[in-house]
């Protein structure tokens, strides 16, 4: 059994065929696939989609490069959402929340600062509800760090995508997050991010698509669109970089995952 951490399964590039893409995840034996949200106006989508496919879950949170268009209001609709949804198993997390500060001038011009308000906001959010995060991380490590050891009382998560140092990775990690390893792990020239996959503990790793993005290097060209059913092959390049079985990968990422989002074991 595998789980998909992070797949934006309502993104419009699967509009056609959908249903049958999660169809073969089921079949690859991927029996989780956590949907984030990235805006208000898809909360009630990725909440519904997670209810129409078998073994799906979500997340609910403001997007950093979403925060061009949001709202103040749109973070007291989160928290509404976020007290409805606590009675659904479906639902896993805050997110997906974090920072990117590798586009500097996001649509609208916003600065830095409101993407921290944002994220702020929203880490506060996860801890009155004591609830797992998932971070984007791009190119924002250390801020991200920074409010994190402000807000102790947040239970950790997913550092989603993670390329940063080694370091960061271990305070990442001492702080309750787990590393999330997908398409990026499988390029022979991500050295940083395949240290990562064999330095770092096992129990500390899960797996993840970001479908459609992020490709694996076999659907590199011609940029073809990254799937949930990717992962069992994802899984395979991890194994053989720590050498290790497929199976093993499979039984500690699943653990893992569990482990940073214990709400996903509501479904089973």
């Amino acid at each position: 059994m595998l789980i998909d951490t992070h797949c934006h399964l309502d993104a419009s590039e699967f509009d056609p065929d959908r249903t049958q893409v999660a169809e073969a995840a089921w079949a690859a034996d991927v029996r989780r696939i956590v949907i984030p949200a990235v805006e208000v106006a898809n909360f009630a989508t990725v909440q519904d989609l997670a209810a129409q496919i078998p073994g799906g879950a979500y997340a609910l949170g403001i997007h950093p490069l979403y925060v061009s268009r949001a709202q103040d209001a749109d973070l007291d609709t989160l928290r509404q959402a976020v007290i409805r949804a606590l009675d659904d198993p479906r639902f896993v997390a805050i997110g997906e929340i974090g920072l990117d500060f590798f586009v500097q001038d996001i649509a609208s011009g916003e600065p830095r600062e409101r993407q921290e308000y944002f994220y702020d906001a929203q880490l506060a959010l996860a801890a009155e509800f004591d609830l797992p995060v998932l971070l984007h991380v791009r190119r924002s490590q250390d801020i991200l760090l920074k409010y994190l050891r402000r807000r102790t009382d947040v239970r950790g998560g997913i550092a989603h995508a993670f390329n940063g140092s080694e370091q960061q990775a271990h305070a990442f990690v001492d702080r309750g997050f787990a590393l999330g390893l997908g398409g990026a792990m499988t390029y022979p020239r991500a050295l940083q991010i395949r240290r990562h996959a064999v330095d770092v503990g096992l129990e500390h790793l899960v797996l993840e698509t970001d479908a459609p993005d992020i490709p694996p290097a076999w659907l590199y060209e011609p940029h073809r669109r990254n799937s949930p059913d990717q992962l069992p092959r994802i899984a395979q390049v991890l194994a053989e970089l720590r050498g290790q079985s497929v199976s093993d990968i499979a039984e500690a990422t699943t653990a893992t995952a569990r482990r940073v989002l214990p709400r996903l074991a509501l479904q089973d």
